[in-house]
């Protein structure tokens, strides 16, 4: 049995479909990251303000629960916690010129598990 390794990179991974919600972490835990779960922004805010350790966000744009999408949460994310990387996925077009918060990252649904964990490494690696 393998023991968890302390250092893993955490992701706050942001999705309201359960299934992909499924999806992501199973693929970013196989490769080796924490992850914490948020069905919409307000619980992964409430996870950012309980949790000093998360390294990088990945927020789905549309979200009808909650009271913000992926962009308001990707730039309020920016602002108040400016040490954690954002990346926002969508299967609903590319974002405008103002949707995003400078050096965040976009990728477009569907993606491929490996270009999800290349870019989320390349993330922790940056911030490390």
């Amino acid at each position: 049995m393998t023991q968890p390794q302390p250092d893993l990179p955490v992701v706050l991974l942001v999705e309201d479909d359960g299934l992909l919600l499924m999806e992501a972490a199973d693929t970013l835990a196989d490769a080796g990251f924490e992850v914490l779960e948020a069905s919409h922004a307000d619980n992964a805010l409430s996870v950012l303000e309980t949790r000093s350790d998360v390294d990088v966000l990945m927020t789905d744009v549309d979200m009808p629960r909650g009271s913000m999408d992926g962009f308001a949460l990707a730039r309020l994310v920016a602002h108040r916690w400016p040490t954690i990387p954002v990346l926002v996925v969508s299967g609903m077009g590319t974002p405008g010129p103002n949707d995003m918060p400078d050096g965040a990252r976009f990728i477009p649904k569907p993606y491929e598990p490996s270009t999800l964990v290349r870019t989320l490494r390349a993330f922790t690696h940056r911030a490390a």
